[in-house]
């Protein structure tokens, strides 16, 4: 309890730091000599995930609005931990951003006793870019053809049937899922969503919770089946796939998202034109058509509401890792 009091007044400001800088960063314009180098983009996980399909569509289009390269950097492994150390290194000019998931800003801190950096410190957000919900889907060989017949499963045989996930987000999902269900699934991590699907599609792992964009492919091709959802409404990609909620779990609410973040001490002038472009960027109906084809919702918010999404979940998520007795270290 004493943790999440502590947590909380860290949050706390840091919504008054984002609140200052998009305030004076509003008066100042923007630095003349910015961008001078190639942008560099760093993701927290392997090719192919939904934060690093988030990063490589505005890398791309940001790179014809500046003329200039904005190349994405894949820094797997440790919970995010690898690379947002490395971010937090990096120069604060603006040349280097992180795609930061909730697992990295509201969720790390509750689960490791010693972070390589700090959560509320260390970076400065810019926009919260997407949100989306989580599926639990099954390979084609798993008997079970709906939520009730899994269940039933999976209490006929406690600690056998596995679940792959890939970020913290869907090891969360998971743990909530079992204490809402009160079943015993067996947790396989990954260092992502691609490689944790990779062998749910090969069939190594009979279940997956993963985030529905990335996911969505596999469910179009029949590669694994959805058995639900965690949004507390159906994916009007998914019609026919029940929530959590609705197969008997009340209350299950989870939407993981990905947001853009500069090293703390970068120039509010600096930061304030990247907000300005990235929701730009997010608000072209090409790119919310792409996105939302792929289960997500785009939000692309100031930075004074990425920080409260932050502190809110943060709160949240802590609560709940708590409860579940989750360490990671």
């Amino acid at each position: 309890m004493q943790t999440l009091r502590r947590l909380a007044r860290s949050l706390a400001a840091l919504l008054c730091t984002a609140c200052l800088a998009l305030g004076a960063a509003a008066g100042t314009g923007t630095q003349d000599a910015y961008p001078s180098k190639p942008i560099r983009i760093i993701v927290p996980f392997p090719p192919g995930g939904g934060s690093d399909l988030v990063a490589r569509t505005v890398a791309a289009r940001l790179g014809e609005r500046w003329k200039q390269p904005v190349l994405v950097d894949n820094r797997p492994g440790g919970n995010t931990l690898i690379a947002a150390e490395a971010a937090a290194r990096a120069a604060p000019d603006g040349h280097t951003l992180f795609v930061a998931i909730d697992a990295t800003l509201a969720m790390n801190q509750s689960l490791y006793r010693k972070l390589p950096y700090d959560p509320v410190k260390s970076f400065v957000p810019v926009t919260l870019a997407i949100t989306m919900p989580m599926v639990l889907a099954a390979h084609p060989s798993v008997g079970a053809r709906s939520m009730a017949e899994l269940l039933a499963a999976a209490r006929a045989q406690p600690g056998r049937l596995a679940y792959a996930h890939g970020a913290l987000p869907a090891q969360v999902a998971g743990e909530v899922f079992k204490r809402a269900a009160v079943v015993d699934l067996l947790a396989v991590p990954y260092k992502g969503g691609a490689p944790a699907m990779t062998d749910t599609v090969a069939g190594q792992v009979p279940l997956i919770f993963d985030a529905l964009g990335p996911a969505m492919p596999y469910l179009q091709g029949g590669k694994v089946r959805a058995l639900a959802v965690t949004s507390a409404a159906r994916s009007p990609l998914l019609p026919e796939v029940p929530t959590l909620a609705e197969s008997g779990l009340p209350g299950v609410d989870l939407q993981t998202w990905i947001g853009f973040v500069v090293p703390a001490g970068t120039p509010l002038p600096i930061i304030d034109r990247l907000h300005r472009e990235l929701t730009a960027i997010l608000q072209m109906p090409g790119t919310r058509e792409l996105l939302t084809g792929m289960g997500m919702t785009v939000v692309a918010g100031t930075p004074a509401q990425f920080a409260q999404t932050i502190a809110e979940d943060a709160l949240k998520f802590g609560r709940i890792i708590e409860a579940a007795g989750i360490r990671l270290d």
